[in-house]
């Protein structure tokens, strides 16, 4: 069965004149505890789908549908019990005057939890932070861990589906192989759904199960990773990425 479908979404920004078609037509499905990801270079349209999918980018058409129930444009607080997002930036997605324990605790009043202190005390354990970070500001942490507190911070409303905007690429490379893993585990452990982002064909050679080509907005290739690994795609620009990760 399908966590994700997405059957003809066209997703703009702008009106008339001004217009900018950013995603075309694109179409593709993601099986429940698949991870599925989405390549292509900058401005590919990549993230746009992501944002969509959350109503960041609220100028869309097509059908988008969540574990077989569609998505409308306003969403309710349920969508995003199951469905949450890990951004790109560690540095930007968190308040710089709340502490670890506050951006935890204030998702997990948001979504009706009320035994707090156990489950912030559990998301600081599974991300492999641990209690001594419970109060620090984000000032206080390094990239890698800001970037664990924003997954904790996504794990909080016990989600089904999480969407991953190249949640690496803005950290120091020793560490981005942790935060694979560690996503990888957490992936398994809390048996989730992973739609990622990245511009990386080595990450989503290791995170993936299948993968989608995107270019000028438009997908122009699935394929399974052991294509991928195989160097085995059929469309030029895909063998074009290929060629130019090697």
């Amino acid at each position: 069965m399908s966590m994700l479908n997405i059957e003809g979404l066209n997703v703009w920004f702008g009106r008339d004149r001004d217009r900018v078609d950013a995603v075309k037509g694109a179409s593709f499905d993601v099986g429940t505890g698949e991870s599925f990801g989405l390549v292509g270079e900058s401005g590919s349209g990549k993230s746009t789908i992501l944002r969509a999918i959350t109503g960041l980018a609220p100028t869309w058409s097509g059908r988008i549908t969540v574990d077989g129930r569609a998505v409308e444009k306003a969403r309710p607080r349920a969508f995003y019990k199951q469905v949450q997002m890990v951004f790109q930036d560690p540095y930007a997605s968190l308040h710089p005057r709340h502490s670890v324990d506050a951006v935890l605790a204030e998702t997990l009043k948001l979504h009706g939890f009320t035994d707090i202190d156990a489950r912030v005390a559990k998301l600081l354990d599974d991300v492999g932070l641990g209690q001594k970070f419970r109060f620090r500001y984000p000032h206080q942490l390094s990239g890698g861990q800001r970037q664990r507190v924003a997954i904790a911070r996504a794990l909080a409303p016990e989600p089904q589906l999480l969407l991953l905007d190249e949640p690496t690429s803005a950290l120091d490379v020793s560490v981005q192989a942790e935060i694979l893993n560690l996503l990888a585990d957490l992936r398994q452990g809390h048996g989730l759904t992973f739609l990622m982002v990245s511009h990386d064909l080595s990450v989503v050679g290791h995170m993936c199960d299948r993968l989608a080509v995107m270019k000028d907005g438009e997908i122009v290739e699935v394929m399974d990773v052991a294509a991928l690994r195989a160097m085995k795609a059929t469309h030029p620009y895909s063998q074009h990425l290929l060629q130019a990760s090697v």
